[in-house]
């Protein structure tokens, strides 16, 4: 394999305007990737393409929107060449408990997290059957490890997780790999604004051991970055989670411990209310979808 396997690619990135994904792809571009740039907030994708050292192309798309997402891979398809790899790392968060939730919002949450990724693989499955490429879909440690008042959340990833564990079985003939990556907490602005509420950041400081630790976001981009490079199954960020995943039958039983003892004594505190959507990212997509797309 090179030492630059990226060099002159052309690589998909969703949910670039801001946080995780414009620095993967500030990363991604350092090692040689052309980048398509999808999503919400043209003027953040248009400047952070501007930002690159290879070129870049800005699409704004939702990735829920199936014809929005099949002429973006038209114009990428024509503008950089044909697809090797593509990172689904869009995704959105709402906090609260569950029957105090908006249905809408929370179906929105499944939408983009599940099926707007799953769509994203579809459109440009074509390109990654004829480069013999590469799709890694963005996880968490929710993906195995749910959590009280994130239920939409921890679902999506769980179902994101399970989707890509069927494409790849579907797809590995055809020389396609599929990667997913377990993601601890990492300091963006979805994390930091979830930390705005007491209810969520007192569930994730608590967590046992080195769970509720943020990663800084360069340290998961430049794991990130690698797996792309090598085609990984797997990546773990921090990688003690491999260890978590080795054990993740177990966790439940450690959640409701924990959630029995702790969630008492916040609503001793305040009533717990939904967040609405967490960080710059989840309120722009709010704005972006409308209520006709919500309902």
């Amino acid at each position: 394999m090179s030492d630059r396997p990226l060099e002159h690619r052309t690589v998909v990135v969703t949910g670039a305007a801001r946080g995780l994904g414009a620095a993967l792809a500030r990363d991604l571009s350092r090692r040689g990737a052309r980048l398509a740039l999808l999503g919400h907030e043209r003027a953040g994708l248009e400047t952070l393409a501007g930002s690159l050292p290879t070129p870049a192309l800005a699409v704004e798309a939702d990735v829920t929107d199936v014809g929005a997402l099949e002429r973006a891979a038209q114009t990428v398809r024509s503008r950089l060449g044909p697809v090797s790899a593509v990172v689904a790392n869009a995704g959105i968060a709402h906090g609260g408990p569950f029957h105090a939730s908006d249905p809408a919002d929370w179906r929105r949450v499944i939408d983009v997290n599940l099926t707007g990724n799953a769509q994203t693989a579809r459109a440009f499955l074509p390109d990654l059957v004829r480069t013999a490429g590469y799709f890694l879909q963005v996880g968490s440690l929710a993906s195995f490890g749910a959590a009280p008042l994130m239920s939409a959340y921890c679902a999506s990833k769980a179902g994101a997780e399970a989707f890509a564990h069927a494409l790849r079985a579907e797809v590995a003939h055809h020389g396609v790999a599929v990667g997913v990556a377990y993601v601890n907490w990492t300091d963006t602005d979805m994390i930091r604004d979830a930390d705005r509420y007491a209810m969520l950041r007192v569930l994730r400081s608590t967590m046992p051991g080195p769970g509720g630790r943020v990663c800084p976001v360069d340290h998961v981009t430049a794991r990130l970055a690698w797996a792309v490079e090598h085609r990984r199954t797997a990546v773990y960020v921090p990688g003690w989670l491999r260890l978590v995943q080795a054990g993740r039958a177990a966790l439940p039983p450690v959640v409701l411990r924990v959630s029995r003892r702790r969630l008492p004594r916040l609503e001793e505190h305040e009533p717990l209310r939904s967040t609405g959507p967490l960080g710059a990212g989840g309120r722009a997509d709010a704005a972006a979808a409308g209520p006709d797309v919500r309902a």
